[in-house]
């Protein structure tokens, strides 16, 4: 018996899904434009609706809108005609999505869409299907191969997810959600670590190795033993960040025998250090002190940023697993 090689099988599928894309990609119009706003716009929720694979697609598409925060959920079709349309009001964008446009089980809530006025938006191949027909919004989605048979829904079903993706990407455009946004809405898992700001990991208040840019630096060396971080954050009277002193810096001084008690903080101290936002994600912050070959940055707020709010520590992000 020949063996099959079930690589090639795998690169039909994915070449017959590429194609797929390629011909939805050619196929949008200024609906598509119209549908985004009509989600941007939405006072409400915008809930999802699907028959079968479809219906799996629904909630992943409403899945990623919830997760820019665009309030959103997904309902089943059938549940729908027992008592599930309670949950649809009219402030609420309705979007069904069929390949066929033609499932019994998406009738009753088409009509009450219209009936109720609820903003409709009918994702189908079908143009003369009674959803793109009842559609105040309609995106047609490529009649294209599917793989396997040429009836088990693959290509169909990717060009569904796309769409959905796609007017979910757009809609995070439209509201100008930034990382910090998105953070709010995945504060755990890895994600999350990966949306921590600087704020998050900064060391603050008494934790802050400071120190008066006129002591010596006698006492400056005990104060940076005792804070443990190998670095000292300088300020004049004023309480403005002047410069800061690293471990590194002393031990040139030591090896070139400097008496340190005949110094201050300001005669050693780096002026103007390289200092960081606080929203700044964790990430950026890391790639600055590899890419400057330091170990701590002094943390600002955009409000004031002659004074230091806090320092973080290179270890503060590894410890984290943050890369």
């Amino acid at each position: 018996m020949k063996k099959i090689d079930y690589k090639n099988i795998a690169k039909n599928v994915i070449n017959l899904e590429i194609k797929a894309l390629q011909k939805l990609k050619k196929s949008l119009n200024q609906n598509f434009n119209r549908a985004v706003d009509a989600i941007v716009n939405c006072q409400s929720k915008v809930i999802l609706c699907g028959v079968g694979k479809s219906g799996i697609i629904a909630s992943k598409i409403s899945a990623t809108l919830s997760s820019i925060g665009t309030p959103s959920f997904s309902l089943s079709a059938n549940d729908c005609s027992h008592g599930d349309m309670g949950s649809i009001s009219r402030k609420d964008v309705l979007i069904l999505i069929s390949y066929s446009g033609k499932s019994i089980e998406l009738k009753n809530i088409i009509n009450y869409a219209n009936r109720n006025k609820i903003l409709l938006i009918g994702i189908t191949s079908k143009v003369n299907s009674d959803l793109y027909k009842n559609s105040d919004i309609g995106l047609v989605t490529p009649e294209v191969k599917e793989a396997g048979l040429d009836m088990i829904p693959t290509s169909s079903t990717i060009n569904q997810l796309s769409i959905g993706d796609a007017l979910a990407i757009s809609t995070l455009r439209k509201k100008k959600i930034n990382n910090l946004d998105f953070k709010k809405f995945h504060p755990s898992g890895n994600l999350g670590e990966k949306l921590k700001t600087v704020e998050d990991l900064m060391l603050t208040k008494d934790k802050i190795p400071f120190i008066a840019e006129n002591v010596s630096m006698t006492k400056a060396l005990k104060i940076m033993t005792e804070k443990k971080l190998g670095t000292l954050i300088a300020r004049n009277k004023k309480k403005f960040t002047t410069g800061i002193i690293t471990d590194g810096q002393i031990r040139k001084l030591n090896s070139k025998n400097v008496v340190m008690n005949l110094l201050k903080v300001k005669d050693v101290m780096t002026k103007n250090p390289i200092k960081i936002e606080k929203n700044t994600l964790a990430t950026k912050a890391l790639s600055i002190m590899n890419e400057k070959k330091i170990t701590s940055l002094c943390v600002y707020n955009k409000i004031k940023k002659t004074t230091t709010i806090g320092i973080i520590h290179i270890h503060n992000i590894l410890n984290k697993k943050i890369y």
